[in-house]
């Protein structure tokens, strides 16, 4: 198969294309800068956030090998901090990344797919795209557009052959941690002195986290599964658990589990 993943210069990306490429895929996947590569794996250097780059990029794929037949929509960036203290560049930086990126990818995918009548595409969400996180609230909020976006997107395509696929990752141990943009001024820490707290609470489970090779090989399972269920939690069994308590107890009743979680109150 041919695959199209964003995003692959370090953490779930990485892992993925790897994993892909020695299962005897053509991966095709994008980067923002020089990085060292995996033998066999076709490097694209482009931004997600450029529509017109993203599209160039899947016509030569097309020209070259014919078809399109999975995309793998991983890119992604964090900010973390107060909701009240996010500049409008740090707002827009999250949405057009995970959110927009999204759309420009299956954008330049669809249409090849509907000509093949066949397709799958991937989108990385996250257990943040179910539950509003505290002090991640702009990522929480860029992965509640993707679950509706593709929840959508499902329902258009339907019967032209394209099957879309959300995964709702926990906690991994990968560069997104170190990579996470923080609110860190001195207004923000003492408006919400438990934003550390929290912060450090995150920082610690997904340090601890499972290994994005575990996401990997999820990934390789539904690329070759004729029938894939609609989305697919991957996580510890406590985050598994949070998921299934996010749907069955009263809204009060959750804000308090995970206040408590994250040291709110």
């Amino acid at each position: 198969m041919v695959i199209f993943i964003t995003g692959i210069s370090s953490g779930f990306g990485l892992a993925t294309a790897r994993l892909l490429s020695q299962e005897g895929h053509v991966v095709y996947g994008t980067v923002r800068r020089e990085v060292s590569k995996l033998p066999g794996v076709h490097y694209l250097q482009l931004d997600v956030r450029d529509a017109r780059a993203v599209q160039d990029a899947v016509r030569q794929i097309v020209e070259k090998e014919g078809a399109v037949d999975v995309l793998v929509n991983n890119a992604g960036m964090g900010i973390g901090g107060p909701l009240e203290f996010a500049t409008e560049e740090e707002i827009q930086l999250q949405m057009e990344t995970n959110f927009m990126g999204l759309v420009h990818c299956v954008d330049a995918v669809l249409p090849y797919m509907r000509r093949q009548k066949r397709g799958k595409i991937i989108a990385l969400s996250s257990i943040g795209g179910l539950m509003g996180l505290p002090f991640q609230g702009f990522y929480s909020a860029s992965k509640f557009a993707i679950e509706g976006y593709c929840e959508a997107l499902r329902l258009e395509t339907r019967g032209m052959g394209v099957q879309v696929v959300v995964l709702r990752p926990g906690d991994f141990s990968t560069g997104f941690t170190g990579s996470r943009k923080k609110v860190g001024n001195e207004e923000a820490l003492r408006a919400y002195p438990q934003y550390q707290v929290a912060l450090e609470k995150v920082e610690h489970d997904e340090l601890s986290g499972l290994k994005p090779e575990v996401l990997a090989g999820k990934i390789g399972r539904i690329v070759t599964m004729r029938h894939p269920r609609n989305g697919y939690v991957v996580a510890s069994l406590e985050q598994r658990l949070s998921v299934f308590l996010k749907r069955v107890l009263p809204a009060r009743w959750f804000d308090w589990v995970l206040g408590s979680y994250y040291k709110l109150s």
